[in-house]
């Protein structure tokens, strides 16, 4: 019998996860099914529990129903426990739901494994204090940067979130003010929703330096508002996020089907095809 998965959100139709899914289903040899299912901004809830009685096996869960999904999850793992948000749902045999957060280890592997990044002993900066942010900084911090700044508009929300995460390594919040003056650092992580709206966070200069490394966890078919400002501040690259899309697709495939697909033919089929506008989900 095929096996059913689906990416859950709202809005949904604009969603790359089920084409990512059926192309690692084919490499792989896998007999399943995927779709996506729009869930009412209330009814998220409902739509699960229709899953799980329908025979689903697994979910992704995106925007904007993550902390939802990891409240509704009987039991979470370290990761979506750090977040306090799951995207990665999986049906037990005895019904009981396992909550997984695959964000931030799909960004890791693809600055890691795809771009050839060292985090180790590097100094970031993670833009915004988001459900976003929540989801990348824990196996970020697990890497051992030399230093971790969480910066956002709101500067409590930045404190707050560095603070919950004090214990995983050097991490410190302030607002983006506060970022005046400050050495340039290695690697800048865009985890706002600005591009979403062809904008950039309001960034003071001096941020960037000739071997400064930007990503952008939005990605479209071509460079968004975030590349450009890294590419005129002199950055050495700038990248989307399309990469950390298709890897936090595979570590949940992997969970689910107990095989790693490999993950470079994807990333190219999808780039040949992208979305016109910025996405910064499923």
């Amino acid at each position: 019998m095929t096996d059913r998965y689906a990416v859950v959100g709202h809005p949904i139709a604009h969603s790359q996860s089920p084409r990512i899914h059926r192309l690692f289903a084919a490499q792989t040899g896998q007999d399943l099914s995927y779709e996506a299912i729009l869930a009412p901004l209330d009814g998220f809830a409902v739509t699960l529990r229709r899953f799980v009685a329908e025979g689903g096996k697994g979910l992704n869960v995106t925007l904007p129903f993550k902390a939802e999904a990891f409240i509704l999850a009987d039991i979470c793992s370290p990761r979506a426990t750090q977040a306090s948000a799951a995207n990665t749902l999986t049906v037990g045999a005895d019904g009981r739901l396992w909550g997984d957060n695959t964000d931030g280890v799909g960004l890791v592997r693809d600055l890691k494994e795809a771009l050839g990044l060292t985090l180790f002993e590097r100094r970031l900066l993670i833009l915004g204090a988001g459900g976003a942010a929540c989801g990348i900084l824990g196996p970020l911090l697990e890497e051992g940067p030399r230093g971790l700044v969480v910066a956002n508009r709101t500067a409590a929300r930045a404190e707050a979130l560095a603070d919950r995460f004090h214990c995983l390594g050097p991490v410190r919040g302030m607002g983006l003010a506060a970022l005046a003056g400050a050495d340039p650092f290695d690697l800048i992580l865009n985890a706002t929703a600005a591009s979403l709206s062809d904008a950039v966070p309001d960034l003071p200069p001096g941020l960037v330096a000739a071997h400064t490394v930007c990503y952008d966890l939005a990605y479209g078919h071509g460079p968004t508002a975030f590349m450009h400002w890294a590419q005129q501040q002199g950055a050495a690259r700038a990248e989307d996020g399309l990469g950390m899309l298709v890897e936090q697709a595979a570590v949940a495939f992997e969970l689910w089907r107990g095989i790693r697909p490999d993950t470079a033919p994807v990333r190219a089929a999808l780039r040949q095809g992208a979305p016109q506008a910025p996405d910064a989900d499923s």
